[in-house]
């Protein structure tokens, strides 16, 4: 009767600690230039080496700048950080992607780059030290971001100690209306449970509703569980998940491969498994949703007043109790980041915006989440079409989803944001703010100007 946390995090045991922790073997360690200097650094002072180099792989993405990645970088601190990745990568023998102005490199988001090379796989248990590792669990791993410290840890031992988790089922079902995405399906679920509603679990999303989601799809709602509190969120493996899996780069090949899915078949979760708790909601109740606040769980549906009595939430966002955020004015439409940075997100945008025009005032970009979803959009022509829009198409990295980088907000811009944190400052400026939706809904906002419905400009318009 056991859930696939329990099946996972049980294959992984090493042994429990006098403390109650587990020690818990690491599958896959995926580092970035932001979090990895300090761990290498730590590991070196104690003349430690890389306990199993084969299982870490590295890329830069967080400071990287996406106008041009033409080095040096002109940012001192972002040419600093990525050599220091390039020399720890390759004393230790780990394979880093690398960024470069030519499109035949692999570097990208680290949530993107791992699915898309087959390096995520069921079954896993996956580390990063970044805090929206849990996007990999929706290819049925158990995956959790990690603190500098203890990326030095898994460097050392390729372990950690960690405390078991409780597990809550979130079942969504049925069908989403137009115009509604998985980033609606995730701001909902937060909205109902709390930031720290998830404190402690592992949340397991299924329902009709996620089973009939792509694997995009599902990496948009396992990417922002943190955002709800909870350390883990997976989907749990099947056809979806092999057929997307099937040919990339890092999976199993030939005779391995039907080893390792009549493995990862059996690695769901029990029909009779046990949960901690269980939640349910219908996918008809949801609309498009934008956050009004200063944390993600303070959203509504497009078409909703804002109810609250957060007044500092309130005060600084410029919204008042019973104030509809639609028809609010923007300054910036961001289109990307681990949430929304991949090829399908980018395809749904062009449909909408092919014909149309990002209002004067708006300063809007495009920045897709690894150099291969790069490569594919603008062999489809994606490119074409956001700039013929007004969209800056630009190079891969985790740009303005976060204020490490040369994308930034200015003053008290407001900005229409794919991403998945709304906090004070999180996109540069100490008194910006920043409007959480789903990629269509800042495509719309970018040509109305203005926070929109979307479901009243679905039909796309043409040149």
């Amino acid at each position: 009767m056991p859930t696939l946390f329990h099946k996972v995090w049980n294959a992984h045991a090493v042994r429990t600690l006098p403390s109650g922790q587990t020690q818990l073997f690491v599958g896959l360690h995926l580092i970035h230039e932001v979090t990895s200097p300090q761990a290498f650094d730590m590991l070196h002072q104690h003349g430690w080496t890389v306990a199993f180099p084969e299982r870490t792989f590295a890329t830069v993405d967080h400071i990287v700048p996406t106008s041009s990645q033409r080095r040096p970088f002109l940012d001192v601190m972002a040419e600093e950080m990525t050599s220091a990745l390039e020399r720890n990568c390759a004393r230790h023998g780990i394979r880093l992607f690398a960024p470069g102005d030519d499109l035949s490199g692999e570097q990208g988001i680290v949530h993107v780059i791992g699915p898309e090379m087959g390096l995520t796989q069921p079954g896993m248990t996956i580390a990063c030290g970044d805090s929206h590792t849990s996007t990999h669990g929706a290819l049925g791993a158990i995956a959790f971001g990690i603190g500098t410290s203890q990326v030095r840890d898994v460097l050392a031992s390729q372990s950690l100690a960690m405390d078991p988790l409780k597990v809550r089922r979130i079942d969504i079902n049925g069908s989403l209306r137009p115009g509604v995405y998985a980033k609606d399906v995730i701001l909902t679920i937060i909205r109902r449970l709390g930031v720290n509603g998830g404190v402690g679990y592992a949340y397991e999303y299924g329902g009709s509703t996620v089973d009939d989601m792509s694997i995009d799809e599902r990496m948009t709602i396992c990417n922002m569980s943190i955002e709800g509190g909870a350390r883990v969120g997976y989907v749990n493996p099947d056809d979806s998940t092999f057929a997307f899996l099937k040919g990339r780069k890092y999976a199993p090949t030939g005779e391995a491969w039907d080893r390792a899915v009549a493995w990862w078949r059996s690695l769901a979760s029990d029909h009779d498994a046990i949960y901690d708790d269980r939640v349910v909601i219908d996918a008809a109740t949801i609309e498009p949703t934008v956050t009004w606040g200063i944390n993600p769980s303070q959203s509504v549906g497009v078409s909703e007043p804002i109810a609250t009595r957060d007044d500092e939430a309130l005060a600084y966002m410029g919204f008042a109790d019973g104030q509809k955020v639609a028809g609010t004015k923007i300054d910036v439409a961001f289109i990307g980041s681990c949430t929304n940075g991949r090829l399908s997100d980018l395809e749904e945008v062009a449909k909408f915006v092919k014909g149309r025009q990002v209002a004067p005032h708006v300063k809007a970009l495009v920045v897709p989440g690894s150099q291969d979803v790069r490569r594919r959009a603008e062999a489809k022509g994606l490119d074409r079409i956001f700039a013929a829009a007004g969209f800056e198409w630009r190079g891969a990295g985790c740009s303005m989803c976060l204020a490490m980088n040369p994308d930034r907000l200015e003053g008290n811009q407001i900005c229409a944001s794919s991403s998945n944190r709304n906090f004070k400052g999180r996109q540069g400026s100490p008194t910006g703010r920043t409007l959480l939706m789903s990629p269509v809904m800042v495509a719309a906002a970018a040509i109305a100007g203005e926070v929109a419905d979307v479901r009243e400009l679905l039909e796309p318009a043409h040149a």
